[in-house]
């Protein structure tokens, strides 16, 4: 074995040892050391030693593999959590009459003679991802700033919509028009799009890959713009919410280095992980979170996991050899889906006891309490810290990698189901059930009345709650004006004599397109009304920073 060893060196992380071993008893002793360490003081102390001495073998210039993937747990620990300045139960008492209203919209749309549809689970899965979000980080389009630029995930359209109608942004008669963009006046699209719903989409997102290419260049630009004086954007941020089944889409992942290189911290990626793509898991044999921290981090990317909910946090802190890490690491997508899909005593069979060390661990524990453990894209204050983490990270673009159920808080009937994706209404065994969860104030005789047509919730005008309509629980003077929301300033038409010139050049290029196209852009630009309307300035340019002055002065010395 030691001579087959010596003729084919190993290959540790792509590289081979290219030193002998000079020393074998000095290795020896090493690992020795190594082992009583671990012994002694256990893994994770074994661990922080480990990786100090990395840190330090690489100052002094030694060259060490990349490690790519962390452990299968949150990257900001529970010590290092922010507080959480909302009213959480308020927060979530809101966040649950959109919750109603969404899945009432699409089942809804699936009435009699009209049978469109639509994606029940989708949002679901991203209602508390968007909610952090829309609630304390996303700056509406008249904050003083300009406004955040929030590519919203396709598929989960009927959330915005459902909170739109709260804020007395829609009307029923325009809910009921979902997917009837074109055959009812009132109708609202499928999908984010500002041709089709002009005054609320931004972006259009649902053509699978386009989204995360294009906040890399509306980041990319904001960027552009600040840096060359044109436009003050340092208070705007781009933000993309993607599909782990989306990433595999050559778009998703085609630009990620350009964004590492240009250095793009006003950008952050959230990657909703409900593990489930259109038809079936996304790895089902796999773990899609860790390979797309590998990707990421291998890109350039500041990387943050939010995986385990706070209900986890005390049986990770008892976990003092890792068995319970083990477990998570080793565990595979397939069977986090399968173990949502049944109940507690499920998950503590299959679970916790794959080593008798985590089942030890919950023995004391109810089922009920193992099945109300959250996946971290479901608890508010683990998303809330990774959202600001990101937003105080500079030099890098950020991606949070959110773990989370596809059809969540639906009942068993969608939650982690293959089909959930492909299911279009809420039955009456269903809704009822729905409406117990989330405890909304609706009669048995108001669902029964007509299964179809499930009605939806506004909350009376004398409820105790802070009014929606009014920005609750958003801050408004804070953040701006509520989100989505498309400005629908209209720039003045080019005079006849900014592009007569432009045209003609246009005609005489001919053969040379790129210099007609260049004086059809610039010329009615420098027109004193389209040019201030195409790139509005600030009241306060930056000024060029050091950066931009050398770069104009190298294009001009070339």
């Amino acid at each position: 074995m030691s001579q087959l060893h010596e003729s084919h060196p190993v290959v540790v992380n792509g590289l081979i040892p290219q030193v002998p071993d000079n020393d074998p008893q000095e290795t020896a002793e090493w690992v020795e050391s190594l082992s009583g360490l671990i012994n002694e003081k256990g893994g994770p102390r074994a661990r922080y030693i480990l990786l100090n001495m990395l840190s330090e073998a690489r100052r002094n210039g030694v060259q060490l593999p990349q490690e790519y993937t962390t452990p299968y747990v949150n990257t900001i620990h529970v010590d290092q959590e922010p507080y959480f300045p909302g009213d959480e139960a308020m927060e979530r008492e809101y966040r649950r009459w959109i919750r109603w209203n969404a899945a009432v919209q699409v089942t809804r749309a699936q009435r009699p003679g009209v049978k469109v549809g639509g994606h029940i689970s989708s949002y679901a899965s991203v209602a508390t991802l968007y909610e952090v979000g829309l609630n304390h980080f996303f700056r509406g389009k008249d904050h003083p700033g300009g406004g955040d630029h929030v590519f919203f995930q396709g598929h989960a359209s009927p959330g915005p919509y459902a909170r739109a109608f709260l804020e007395g942004r829609l009307s029923e008669e325009q809910m009921d028009g979902f997917r009837q963009q074109v055959s009812t006046e009132h109708g609202l699209p499928s999908y984010p799009h500002p041709r089709q719903l002009d005054h609320f989409w931004e972006f259009p997102t649902v053509s699978l890959g386009l989204g995360p290419a294009e906040a890399i260049y509306q980041a990319w630009f904001d960027r552009y713009l600040h840096m060359n004086g044109i436009k003050d954007t340092s208070q705007q941020h781009t933000w993309a919410f993607i599909g782990d089944g989306e990433m595999d889409e050559p778009e998703s992942r085609g630009m990620l280095q350009l964004a590492a290189q240009q250095r793009l911290d006003n950008l952050t990626f959230v990657i909703n992980c409900n593990l489930q793509r259109l038809d079936g898991p996304v790895r089902g044999n796999g773990k899609i979170i860790q390979e797309l921290e590998a990707f990421f981090k291998g890109a350039g990317w500041n990387v943050i996991k939010v995986i385990w909910g706070r209900g986890w946090d005390q049986l990770l802190a008892a976990d003092k050899d890792d068995a319970l890490v083990h477990v998570m690491n080793e565990t595979l997508d397939g069977d986090y889906q399968t173990f949502r899909a049944n109940d507690g005593a499920y998950v503590r069979e299959h679970f916790f006891g794959r080593d008798p060390r985590t089942k030890e661990m919950v023995k004391n524990w109810t089922d009920e309490q193992l099945w109300e453990l959250k996946r971290g894209g479901h608890d508010y204050r683990k998303v809330y810290a990774a959202y600001k983490a990101a937003m105080d990270h500079t030099g890098q673009p950020t991606v949070i990698l959110a773990h989370t159920i596809k059809g969540y808080a639906l009942g068993t009937h969608f939650a982690g189901r293959n089909s959930t994706h492909q299911m279009k209404k809420l039955t009456l065994e269903d809704a009822k059930q729905l409406r117990d969860r989330l405890q909304i104030p609706i009669t048995d005789e108001e669902l029964e009345r007509d299964p179809y047509m499930p009605p939806y919730y506004m909350p009376p005008a004398d409820h105790p709650a802070p009014a929606v309509h009014e920005g609750a629980p958003r801050d408004p003077r804070r953040l701006g004006a509520r989100a989505p929301r498309r400005p629908s300033a209209q720039a003045s038409r080019p005079a006849h004599a900014s592009l007569r010139g432009a045209l003609e050049g246009l005609w005489q290029a001919r053969g040379r397109h790129d210099h007609g196209l260049v004086r059809l852009i610039k010329d009615p630009a420098q027109d004193k009304e389209v040019g201030s309307t195409s790139c509005r300035s600030s009241p306060t340019r930056p000024a060029p920073s050091a950066w931009t002055r050398s770069s104009r002065r190298r294009r001009s010395s070339t």
